[in-house]
């Protein structure tokens, strides 16, 4: 095969030109005098696949435009449906850009609600009766959905079709106070990786997510007060790395917890009905020596779980009294405290995080380990604020607690 020759170089008097060999045409058809007619919709498609949901919209200006358009893969993009006027652009997206990966249900304008679904609450029915109605169903035509999120939706009932999105990767319900669902419903998302529902009327036993046990990631469920079940039952989810179950009915106890129990999490948040989880009970304070004994190997070993955990003397408690500062209690929880490898723990109010002197468990690491340096850097930030109840590692009597008091304020 000859070699390719290079420019050459004519001089002419004072000028000198350059001879440069032919470039192939880069046109897309490789035709120089290629047509808009020449793309195929194919091609299209591909090109509308890095625009965004209403650039699309807005150029589909004849009919092959349109067509690519149905058949494009909508990149994941911010649409949110906060208005009757982005509700009707969605309505012409549900037959023009069924692909669309990503959408965002919220509030509608005032005197605007969504079709009631089953079994609405009644009170709520009567008070949007006169509202304008709006079909929630269009949004059964975007099959390919990957992200779903409804946030202050005016929502009321059961939708079933919220439920029935074989692709979709991520839900999230937030502050939907009038939708109703049972957590055995989720059987219709197959790939579901990350689940969010804070204030709304699910239900149901966390047992039911074990449809979803290869593929969770994510799940938070809280403010949810219907969802029971004892989270050992997600144990051994193989890729879940972050539970939050806060304010809900989920029981369970914390010390059942093994070591191939949740491999994979990070983070982890659990209600008050577990033992051991955020705002567990107990009864006298002379019990939390032997409650901080017990959870105190789990702290050492896997930290991770006790993280999030702040308990707290029960209210019924004969230890317990009023505090004078409002909107705060006095030092009547306890959680975990670390500074680099040494351990103890707090008593801290339960809103403004007050606290009383550190109780260490650990001894203080040797002045010549690798672990001092992080030790007097971390134990700085604990004692930053510095001791508010200084003096004391437990909380006050309540005679000690007023005159406490009555000495600050002087």
């Amino acid at each position: 095969m000859p070699r390719p020759k290079k420019p050459r170089l004519i001089d002419a008097s004072s000028e000198a030109v350059v001879v440069l060999p032919p470039r192939r045409s880069r046109r897309i058809t490789g035709r120089p005098d290629a047509t808009f007619d020449d793309l195929g919709v194919d091609l299209i498609a591909i090109i509308y696949g890095f625009l965004g949901p209403f650039d699309i919209m807005r150029s589909r200006l004849c009919k092959k435009l349109r067509k690519a358009a149905t058949t494009t893969t909508v990149p994941p993009t911010d649409f949110v449906v906060d208005s009757v006027i982005k509700y009707n652009a969605m309505r012409a997206m549900a037959t023009a850009l069924p692909n669309l990966q990503q959408i965002e249900i919220g509030d509608l304008d005032g005197g605007h609600k969504y079709s009631d679904g089953e079994d609405p609450d009644e009170g709520r029915a009567a008070k949007t009766a006169n509202f304008i109605t709006h079909d929630i169903e269009i949004l059964s035509g975007f099959r390919n959905l990957r992200l779903l999120s409804l946030y202050i939706a005016p929502l009321n009932g059961r939708y079933p079709l919220l439920f029935q999105f074989p692709l979709l990767q991520k839900l999230e319900i937030d502050n939907c106070g009038n939708l109703k669902f049972d957590l055995e419903i989720l059987a219709g998302l197959p790939v579901l990786e990350e689940l969010y529902c804070n204030r709304n009327q699910s239900s149901g036993n966390i047992n039911s997510l074990r449809v979803l046990k290869d593929t969770l990631t994510k799940v938070t469920i809280r403010d949810c007060f219907e969802v029971q079940g004892n989270f050992m039952d997600l144990a051994d989810f193989p890729r879940l790395n972050e539970l939050n179950l806060l304010e809900t009915e989920v029981s369970g106890d914390i010390r059942d917890i093994g070591e191939r129990d949740f491999l994979a999490l990070e983070t982890l948040t659990l209600p008050k009905g577990v033992y051991g989880g955020m705002g567990f009970q107990f009864q006298r304070i002379s019990d939390v020596p032997g409650i901080i004994s017990t959870l105190y190997p789990i702290y050492k070993q896997r930290p991770i779980l006790l993280k999030d955990s702040l308990a707290e003397l029960s209210m019924g408690s004969p230890d317990w009294y009023r505090g004078v500062v409002r909107h705060d209690t006095p030092p009547f929880g306890i959680e975990f405290v670390a500074a680099g490898s040494r351990v103890g723990y707090q008593w801290k109010t339960l809103h403004l995080f007050s606290a009383c002197e550190v109780i260490w468990l650990d001894p203080e690491p040797d002045r010549e380990s690798i672990d001092y340096e992080k030790y007097i850097e971390e134990l700085k930030e604990i004692e930053q604020y510095g001791y508010f109840y200084h003096g004391f590692q437990q909380p006050p009597t309540e005679e000690e607690y007023h005159h406490f008091w009555a000495e600050r304020r002087g």
